[in-house]
């Protein structure tokens, strides 16, 4: 996290100090704005223990990257809504006494977020905001592993859906007067229980992901 947040900063120094503006965007209440962003997912994971079957075992998950498109409507000059749409592909990584099992299982992962974004500088060429909300993670396309099943016997993978907050910290740097590169750190609370079916036996682990989802991308102003 101090990595993404430093690079981060580093960007906007250099973006705002060689980009020639013509004009700021000056943005104001009405106004949409769409980012499209590249994105680093990077879970802050703990789990418990595989029960019962696994005792002394642990889940991870890997991080993924993918591209992410959001749409904020400006309530006001300073107040905004954001909704971030985007889905990854992760890795359940074996840990503890399942970890010579390495990937235990694979996940694609749906996490639509609304944040309220307090914009501070709504006239300026650079335009910090902070924002909070809820986030709703949808779970799907859930398989297990060959390693899994050569050590277990053929397994269904299903991963509760989730719902918890968001943060989020960013900035919009302009490049033009509709234009601007923006730059986006959320962490979002995402709690999921892992169920194993193989055959008549059951095992089940909390999981508690709480990315870092860290974004660069270009926006324009509506």
């Amino acid at each position: 996290m101090r990595f993404t947040l430093a690079l981060g900063a580093a960007l906007t120094t250099a973006v705002a100090g060689t980009i020639a503006i013509p004009a700021s965007a000056q943005i104001q209440q009405g106004d949409v704005l769409v980012r499209a962003r590249a994105i680093m997912v990077a879970p802050n994971e703990r789990s418990d223990a595989v029960t019962p079957g696994f005792p002394g075992s642990k889940l991870g998950v890997d991080d993924s990257f993918a591209p992410e498109v959001d749409f904020t409507y400006m309530l006001t000059d300073h107040l905004g809504t954001e909704l971030i749409l985007a889905t990854t592909k992760h890795s359940v990584i074996g840990r503890g006494t399942i970890a010579a099992l390495d990937k235990v299982a694979s996940t694609w992962v749906l996490p639509p977020t609304l944040t309220l974004q307090y914009h501070f500088l709504p006239k300026g060429h650079v335009r910090p905001y902070l924002g909070a909300g809820v986030n709703y993670t949808i779970f799907y396309s859930a398989k297990a592993s060959d390693s899994l099943v050569k050590a277990i016997g053929p397994t269904d993978v299903h991963l509760n859906d989730s719902f918890g907050y968001a943060l989020q910290a960013g900035i919009d740097v302009d490049i033009s007067k509709r234009l601007f590169v923006n730059l986006d750190v959320k962490y979002i609370d995402i709690d999921t229980t892992a169920r194993l079916d193989t055959g008549a036996a059951v095992n089940r682990s909390r999981v508690h992901i709480d990315p870092i989802v860290a974004g660069v991308g270009i926006g324009i102003r509506l």
